[in-house]
């Protein structure tokens, strides 16, 4: 099975302008090479006869023939592998039924994350040696070490991206997993804004330790947008906007951090102890126009969830199945199967109609009463054969 293992990388301020300087190129490449596909998409449009369709082949040859002196110093397969990578978003945007469908856009220097790839990175006493650019002296040029070991001894392409001012680098390497033990035990996941409740219980993905993490983050926000309204774009030249932004970027990344470390826990304990794992096929996208529940829903890490539980159930050879979109899992009563329509549905304010709670549900057919949430895992459990 390929894995890919993340390390944090020891970098001092020589390589750190290095690498600076190769994730410039590599956004440069991946803009230009942008602005020529489109261009020769374009041409091709008003006259297919004497402009051919745009292909990875000759986007590539004319961003080499028109290299700029300054280009010549730096690695060559930065660019090739980034007009391979932007060959393969085209072909993506042009298959809609992908998970995140869209047109391949520009990428901008001040976004969170800017890195580069290379293809000729090797693995020299438990560190990593990228291709030296040419206007680079050995003297200069220095492996790099990690805070862990590696799990591999050679690597093949090799993802190298800077955030929050610390180098990381994304090595993937082949690993043997064995299936896991058979329970013949069976669950259902139904996901909620904030937690998300299975048979076993319930687990909390946003629990009491990150709101005080999201006030420091508004309260940081609100410090920065007042220095750009004082200051314009000079804000971003002063100290105190430097250190109040690097303040905001470390308490993004601890979150980032405590829910990851929750979902990888919460998907494991899943694959142990069930062999069939069903999950709602959420419209994410469509459930985000919302105002009020887009900020709940995006911190709920919906989509990541999936993510991560649909490689594990191939790790480990357990089956993962998903309800439709159309299936009534919080409106159906899982002792009857009556739907509640109109005015009896339950919403985010639970039943006007009859004075219930978001998270009550009670059939007025049957009379049965239960948790909306715990009703809503059952109805999902019931697609399980």
């Amino acid at each position: 099975m390929l894995k890919t293992q993340v390390i944090k990388l020891k970098v001092n301020q020589t390589m750190q302008t290095h690498l600076d300087e190769l994730c410039d190129y590599r956004r440069y490449c991946w803009n230009k090479g942008l602005e020529t596909w489109q261009a020769m998409y374009e041409a091709h449009t008003l006259n297919s006869e004497d402009n051919p369709s745009p292909n990875e082949r000759r986007v590539r040859n004319e961003l080499v023939a028109n290299k700029e002196d300054w280009q010549y110093g730096l690695s060559a397969r930065c660019l090739q592998l980034a007009v391979k990578d932007l060959a393969q978003a085209w072909k993506n945007f042009l298959d809609q039924a992908q998970p995140d469908w869209g047109m391949p856009q520009f990428k901008p220097k001040k976004a969170p994350r800017q890195g580069f790839k290379t293809d000729r990175a090797k693995i020299v006493n438990g560190k990593l040696r990228i291709d030296k650019p040419r206007n680079i002296t050995k003297d200069a040029w220095f492996d790099l070490g990690s805070y862990e070991t590696l799990k591999m001894a050679e690597v093949k392409v090799v993802s190298i991206f800077k955030e929050n001012d610390t180098y990381y680098a994304a090595l993937p390497y082949e690993e043997k997993i064995e299936a896991k033990t058979k329970t013949q035990r069976k669950t259902a996941v139904d996901v909620n804004v904030g937690h998300f409740n299975y048979l076993g219980g319930q687990i909390n993905i946003l629990p009491a330790r990150l709101k005080k993490l999201y006030q420091r983050i508004k309260h940081y926000q609100r410090v920065l947008a007042h220095k750009q309204v004082v200051n314009g774009k000079q804000a971003a030249q002063s100290n105190n906007y430097i250190k109040t932004r690097a303040k905001l970027q470390r308490d993004y990344r601890k979150i980032a951090n405590v829910q990851n470390d929750l979902l990888q826990k919460f998907t494991t304990k899943l694959v142990d102890n069930y062999d069939q794992i069903i999950i709602e096929d959420l419209a994410v996208k469509e459930m985000m126009m919302s105002h009020v529940a887009s900020k709940g829903m995006q911190r709920s890490l919906f989509s990541k969830f999936r993510q991560i539980l649909t490689y594990k159930c191939e790790w480990y050879d357990k089956r993962l199945l998903l309800a439709p979109k159309t299936y009534p899992s919080t409106q159906r009563c899982a002792q009857c199967g009556s739907v509640k329509q109109g005015e009896e549905k339950i919403n985010l304010q639970g039943n006007q109609k009859h004075g219930t709670k978001h998270n009550e549900y009670v059939c007025y057919e049957c009379g049965y009463v239960n948790d909306r949430d715990e009703n809503a895992v059952l109805n999902l459990l019931a697609l399980v054969k």
